[in-house]
């Protein structure tokens, strides 16, 4: 019971800076409804591969980050709306914040206090576990478009 409602918690914070990020940039209002549901979707979906199936953070942010991606392809033929009018919004709540700054304290600790092993490996980790996650939207994010919209064959 207490994973649901985790879960739930989840879901419905990711749409707020889903639907703010949105809302700068300029998405129409009609579509704004689809970036918070997207958003949740695709934050809820990876907290639910990374703490209840429990896979890599980084390869549940890739997952997630696809799933949302064809929900937004598909939102977009439906609505006759670029497909990325409803995803980069999405992945806003899935962008590292927390590993970023950790890695970046780390870094500013061994600049005040001297080198230490500790420090380092903290800046280390946290710092490859962001560029693999953003990575991983990155991918996701294009996922739709290598899949489905290329003109020439893959080989």
């Amino acid at each position: 019971m207490n994973t649901l409602l985790l879960l739930l918690q989840d879901f419905g914070l990711a749409a707020v800076p889903a639907v703010g990020f949105a809302m700068i940039f300029n998405v129409p209002k009609p579509a704004l409804r689809y970036c918070a549901l997207a958003g949740a979707i695709g934050h809820a979906l990876r907290f639910t591969l990374y703490k209840i199936a429990p896979l890599p953070i980084e390869l549940a942010t890739l997952i997630a980050a696809g799933v949302v991606s064809l929900i937004g392809v598909y939102w977009a033929q439906k609505w006759r709306a670029h497909p990325k009018v409803f995803t980069v919004a999405a992945m806003i709540p899935m962008v590292p914040g927390v590993y970023a700054f950790t890695a970046l304290l780390a870094l500013v600790e061994i600049e005040r206090k001297g080198y230490s092993e500790a420090l380092l490996r903290t800046a280390m980790d946290n710092g490859l576990k962001a560029f693999f996650i953003i990575a991983a939207l990155a991918v996701g994010l294009a996922l739709p478009g290598l899949l489905f919209y290329r003109r020439k064959p893959v080989v």
